[in-house]
């Protein structure tokens, strides 16, 4: 697809000539995502203010061109590969915070603002906002709101839809709106700030986010168990959360990522039958009976060690073997699938033996960790050839119907884009899928918002 002579011309009134970009070296840098699936934009935008997205919009409907947002490209689904050419409208110079406000625990910001950035900021307040994803450092809170995407606080804190008040966004239509409020509390009318997040940018495009703002709490303390086997460990798990004490971190690692970490990591990295990582927070004179309920709901039948860290130097040091993971698995397979698949947590044990079965039945290594207190786990498929590669598609389908069966959901935090899109049907009954494109044809009504992204 090329742009019609009409609408470039449309785009170069509405951009500066610093942000449209027609070149190829630039289009191929906007052409894939971390899915390492890749597709040529037919031009790049970087808008800075919320009425260029709107003129954008509405030039791109006039002449059927699809439009996708992108945030900073760490999303590994595919969800902002231009599948159909178009236009990419990276939101990078819409970085601007735009107000915080500790008396109403709310800020306001440009889609383009990073988490890490955030975070910063608001810490001189003495507050933050809750969803952490790993990629927090150079993720932006419009891509976070796309996908719904959270990371191990979310636990305790809630993922971006229980931590965002209000959205300004523009529709497939071309129009401009405002949703939700500046309040914690609200019935006025359907949810739309609820339902655009975590929707990938097939409805509408955020221009402005309004987030609900959490005090930081003056103390953590860090816990790190040891288990013989994986199954004691996902049972700890349920105890765990099934007592009055909620951690603000509960992270699981198998035996198998424990073994990677270790080849990658050194002595540092303990070698077990699967390990948790479990942080709690709260204020220093209610802390030590915090860590008491959590240390006793996590010793049981299969523990081998428990470790409370002292210092920051200690603390640390017992997330030396989760930090060690990402890299640890590059170096086994650049041809990952990292899934992030949910089953309710007791659940959890069920999923986790399902999984090793998986893994002996397709000849598959599978190294499993996550975000445990939710039920979220992430399964990297890691095949080292071609062979293993088919085998491993095979894999995931098995994976996929396992976790439903299990009452369990396709993902956590990732979104769907275009990796899962075939297997929604298996998720969501057709009545639900059709709704969704009722809503779909309301906001965008000539499709051309992401096409090709999360509905089958």
């Amino acid at each position: 697809m090329h742009l019609p002579a009409e609408l470039l011309f449309r785009l170069r009134e509405i951009f500066p000539i610093d942000a449209l970009a027609t070149g190829e070296a630039e289009r191929i840098a906007y052409s894939y995502d971390n899915s390492r699936r890749q597709a040529l934009p037919d031009a790049v935008v970087f808008p800075t203010e919320h009425a260029q997205v709107e003129a954008l919009v509405q030039a791109c409907r006039a002449h059927e061109v699809p439009v996708i947002a992108r945030g900073r490209g760490s999303n590994t689904t595919g969800a902002t590969v231009p599948v159909a050419g178009g236009v990419v409208v990276s939101f990078e110079r819409m970085n601007r915070i735009l107000r915080i406000d500790p008396d109403n625990r709310l800020a306001v910001v440009e889609p383009g603002v990073l988490n890490g950035d955030l975070q910063q900021a608001l810490a001189a307040h003495g507050f933050f906002w809750p969803p952490d994803p790993s990629s927090a450092p150079w993720c932006s809170i419009g891509g976070n709101l796309a996908c719904n995407s959270a990371g191990p606080r979310t636990v305790k804190y809630g993922s971006p839809r229980e931590n965002t008040l209000g959205l300004r966004a523009v529709a497939g239509s071309g129009e401009g709106f405002r949703c939700g409020t500046y309040t914690s509390k609200g019935a006025t009318g359907y949810d739309l700030t609820r339902l655009l997040i975590g929707s990938e940018g097939t409805l509408a495009l955020i221009t402005e986010a309004t987030l609900k703002l959490t005090p930081k709490p003056s103390a953590v303390r860090t816990l790190r168990a040891t288990y013989r086997d994986v199954g004691a460990a996902a049972r700890a798990v349920a105890r765990i959360m099934a007592q009055p004490v909620t951690p603000c971190a509960l992270e699981f690692i198998d035996d198998a990522a424990l073994k990677l970490a270790h080849d990658h990591g050194g002595d540092r990295v303990p070698l077990a039958g699967a390990m948790l990582m479990i942080e709690v927070d709260g204020e220093p004179a209610t802390l030590p009976s915090a860590v008491d309920a959590v240390s006793a709901a996590a010793r049981g039948d299969g523990l081998e060690e428990l470790r409370v860290a002292e210092t920051a130097e200690e603390t640390r040091a017992l997330w030396a073997a989760r930090k060690a993971l990402s890299p640890a698995q590059r170096t086994i397979s650049p041809h990952k699938i990292n899934e992030d698949v949910v089953v309710p947590v007791s659940h959890l044990p069920a999923l986790v033996d399902g999984i090793r079965l998986l893994s002996a039945k397709h000849d598959v290594l599978i190294v499993s960790f996550g975000h445990a207190g939710n039920g979220n786990l992430h399964v990297n498929l890691l095949p080292r050839d071609d062979a293993e590669r088919e085998r491993a598609h095979a894999c995931l389908a098995d994976v996929f119907a396992l976790v439903l069966s299990l009452e369990g959901t396709l993902s956590g935090e990732h979104g769907i884009g275009m990796v899962k899109r075939e297997f929604m049907p298996l998720a969501l009954e057709p009545a639900t899928l059709e709704l969704m494109r009722n809503v779909k044809a309301a906001f965008d009504p000539d499709g051309i918002l992401n096409p090709g992204k999360l509905l089958p």
